[in-house]
């Protein structure tokens, strides 16, 4: 069975960058690209027009910057799923961009091929980051005041024990074949309950449930 290409749009303001990011994807089996911005705007209205399935997104950019783009992509009547790219040092920005509704967020010096991997996965419906950065980033993350761009409107009280376990785990980074083997269940009951979990706190993606998980306080930096 032949599945259409992802459609991808790159958005950085450095032609280089970009034109390296395009090399790069164009040479993949089953991606595609369908637009390329330099600036925030052009971004959202790609978004809207091009209709891609994942946004490579930079962060600095003149004008719009990558947060605010991502937040009115996410918005949005646009399906896109933004993945950040960005640098170690740029905490902050990685924290707007989480709150803003981004599937997730990568480090520039990653291996090409992490990154088309990145592609996929977030393609696909799941979140990614990247493993160098996140403990420390949603740490940091989950210590900081301001709330969620959209908040669930759900009582942590509708979620069952065993999904707040479960929630808990995800908040502490784990992957669905580890939360199995922490409690012994199989795997494809973990990704169940995962899958309630998303419905149940109507949260986008993964991204948004390690959030959650700290803000309902089942998980904590000290943890």
């Amino acid at each position: 069975m032949t599945y259409p290409p992802v459609r991808v749009v790159l958005v950085d303001d450095q032609p280089l960058v970009r034109a390296g990011l395009r090399v790069l994807v164009a040479d993949s089996a089953g991606l595609e690209i369908v637009g390329e911005a330099g600036t925030g705007a052009e971004a959202v209205q790609l978004a809207q027009d091009a209709r891609p399935d994942v946004v490579l997104m930079d962060i600095r950019m003149p004008g719009m910057n990558g947060i605010e783009a991502t937040r009115l992509i996410t918005a949005g009547p646009s399906t896109a799923r933004v993945l950040v790219l960005t640098t170690f040092d740029d905490d902050a920005c990685v924290y707007g961009a989480l709150r803003a509704g981004a599937s997730g967020f990568l480090v520039k010096d990653m291996d090409m091929d992490d990154i088309l991997a990145a592609i996929r996965v977030v393609a696909a419906g799941e979140a990614l980051i990247a493993p160098s950065v996140t403990r420390r980033l949603i740490e940091e993350f989950a210590a900081r005041p301001e709330p969620m761009s959209a908040p669930p409107h759900v009582a942590p009280e509708s979620i069952t024990g065993r999904e707040r376990e479960v929630l808990t785990l995800v908040g502490r980074g784990l992957s669905n074949d580890e939360i199995a083997a922490r409690l012994f269940i199989s795997p494809a009951t973990a990704k169940a309950h995962v899958r309630r979990l998303l419905a149940k706190l109507a949260a986008r993606d993964r991204v948004q449930l390690v959030i959650m998980a700290y803000e309902l306080g089942l998980v904590s930096p000290s943890r």
